[in-house]
């Protein structure tokens, strides 16, 4: 069964906006290097490149994601924001690296800067752009799960913090004329920028090889517990897929064995519209159904069941480490 929320448009049109700004913000980064003449504002506007590519790689993925599912990608095309999310990072890491190079270069050959007062304007006016921008992209990500989207806030959000280090360092030579503490100041936020680069590649990476997300497992099982059956003998087996926004689920249910095949079904139905209710994601599931076994009496809760074989002894409360196992529950 896939219960499906589509927000895919609304996405696209926003990683556009970004895309825009992104150009703009380039175009006034260079403005203010040549102003300046400033090697951390020209890294600074370097890393913005990066930016830009990022946001067209995103605005492509997030395309591709929205594609139905075809005899190629049975479960869609979702993967991709995973991947175009992972290039993004090592594209974050290689502007942390240029901002590296550029700063030692400049401890090295020193160089005068000029019309500092026009580019700490123009450069402040970028880095609060950015920040808002990447603002609401994190939020908006949050919440559409998006991985492109919440990469691309982090990313824009990370250029903010090198964007202030640069204005930092201006005013600071501004009033100084210490020309190096530009290419220090440099220096600290480019290893900064390569630890972010370094933890959204890692994210990309989890979500490529299905990695265990223990806070969407746990979401997932408080609504199963909190909102529990006595139909719903046991759940187990469950395994939690990933495809960009999309998720794939797999379980087991155990169900009374004596259930007409309707009855069986329509009760695994009402755990679907209950998980698909209490999530913003579009879903597909897969579950399996078991009939009880004479094992699962001491754990089922059907008081008036007209088949039972051995005694109630106590409720089984789902837990992530016993909903995921492969074997059914018992007592003992």
């Amino acid at each position: 069964m896939n219960v499906q929320k589509n927000n895919n448009k609304d996405k696209l049109a926003f990683q556009k906006l970004i895309a825009v700004f992104g150009i703009i913000l380039f175009i006034g980064k260079i403005v203010a290097w040549k102003l300046t003449g400033s090697d951390a504002v020209f890294s600074d506007a370097m890393e913005s490149i990066v930016n830009v590519i990022s946001a067209f790689m995103g605005l492509y993925s997030l395309y591709l994601a929205a594609k139905p599912k075809d005899e190629d990608h049975p479960y869609g095309h979702g993967k991709v924001e995973f991947v175009t999310s992972g290039i993004e990072g090592a594209l974050i890491a290689i502007a942390g690296i240029m901002i590296i190079y550029e700063g030692i270069n400049s401890l090295i050959t020193g160089k005068i800067l000029q019309k500092l007062d026009w580019g700490i304007a123009i450069i402040a006016a970028t880095a609060i752009v950015n920040y808002l921008l990447g603002y609401i992209s994190i939020k908006k990500g949050k919440h559409e799960n998006s991985h492109v989207l919440i990469s691309s806030g982090k990313h824009l959000q990370s250029d903010t913090i090198t964007t202030l280090g640069v204005v930092i360092s201006l005013i600071v030579v501004y009033f100084t004329k210490i020309y190096w503490l530009d290419s220090v100041v440099a220096l600290i936020f480019g290893f900064y920028i390569i630890v972010i680069g370094y933890k959204i590649i890692r994210k990309s990476l989890s979500g490529i090889m299905d990695e265990l997300d223990p806070d969407l497992l746990n979401q997932i099982i408080k609504v199963l517990e909190e909102n529990r059956r006595t139909e719903w003998i046991d759940v187990h087996n469950m395994k939690i897929q990933q495809f960009g926004a999309n998720l794939h689920i797999d379980a087991h249910i155990t169900l009374p064995w004596y259930y007409s095949l309707r009855d069986a079904h329509n009760e695994m139905e009402k755990m679907i519209i209950l998980l698909a209710q209490n999530t913003n994601r579009s879903i597909e599931f897969n579950f399996h159904m078991d009939d009880c076994k004479p094992i699962s009496c001491p754990i089922c809760q059907i008081a008036d069941c007209p088949v039972r074989e051995q005694d109630f002894v106590k409720r089984v409360i789902w837990t992530p480490e016993n909903v995921t196992c492969a074997d059914k529950h018992t007592v003992g």
